[in-house]
Order: structure tokens, then sequence, then C-alpha cells
């Protein structure tokens, strides 16, 4: 069962920690499914991911080759019965709803909220008590110092 781990963004976009997150789960081998729940927001990301610097293969969920992809880029509000490329990693953006069951049955989660918008502090605040009381560990990771540090975890 993954530990899921809270990303606060008060210094950078998701723009800059997705590729990160995205390239280090690749790079141990893990799939990645990112979850967002807009798909323009999606397409924006995918464009964002191919034009950074070095390339993570990705793919727009929909395709053909949906199963095959190292990193899958979705979008919907509820968790999947089951996602395509089977991922070992999670992320999920703006929101975006993860299940107890997604944390148990992969080896990363990764919930990535914007710390500037008041609604997505209050979404990511119920998603930590959502999955804390279905007993998944949790850690919170925020960059207030200008490097990222985990500031709580779940249990303590």
């Amino acid at each position: 069962m993954a530990v899921a781990k809270f990303y606060h963004l008060t210094r950078d976009p998701v723009e800059a920690l997705l590729p990160v997150l995205v390239g280090k789960a690749i790079e141990i081998g893990l799939r990645v499914a990112v979850r967002g729940t807009d798909q323009a927001r999606m397409e924006t990301l995918d464009r964002t991911l191919w034009q950074g610097d070095g390339f993570l293969p990705h793919g727009m969920a929909g395709g053909p080759h949906d199963a095959d992809q190292p990193c899958l880029l979705v979008w919907d509000t509820r968790p999947a019965e089951a996602l395509p490329n089977t991922p070992g990693c999670l992320v999920t953006l703006d929101g975006a709803e993860v299940a107890a069951r997604e944390a148990a049955a992969v080896e990363r989660l990764c919930v990535v909220f914007d710390g500037t918008d008041e609604d997505a502090v209050v979404r990511a605040r119920a998603q930590w008590r959502s999955l804390t009381g279905a007993g998944v560990e949790a850690e919170y990771w925020s960059r207030e110092s200008g490097r990222w540090e985990c500031k709580a975890k779940h249990p303590k």
C-alpha cells in the first residue's frame, strides 16, 4: 500500500512538479497515471510534458495504446475501477478523487494541490481525512522553506 503524499504547491505551479514526480516514477520502472478533473487542463499538461527538459513518454487517455503508456493522462473526478495502463504510481491533480482501494493498489500515490486556492486546500484536507480515516498512511509535503519538507505524517 502506498503512503499518500500530499504536495502543497505555493511556490511553483503543477507544471514544475509534475515532470519531477512522473520522471522519478518512470525511472524506477513504475507506470504512472495522472488524474485531473478537466480534459482541457490535461491537454495543457500533455503539451508541457512534451516541451519540457528531457523526454517523458506519455499519452492522453482514449487512444488505442492506453494500456501500453508509461504515463497516462486521464480526466475524471471519480476513481476508476481500473486504469488502463495498470499504474504503480497515481498522481491526482485539481481535487480529482482518489479512493483508499487505489492507494492499496499502487506503490506511490501523490495528491498535488494548489495552496493558493482556498477551495483546493479544503478539498485536499477532505481527501486527507477520507484516506487516513480508511487506514491509509499519509504525509504532508510543503516547500515553504525553499525545499520540499515533510511537515506532517499520519499516523505520527
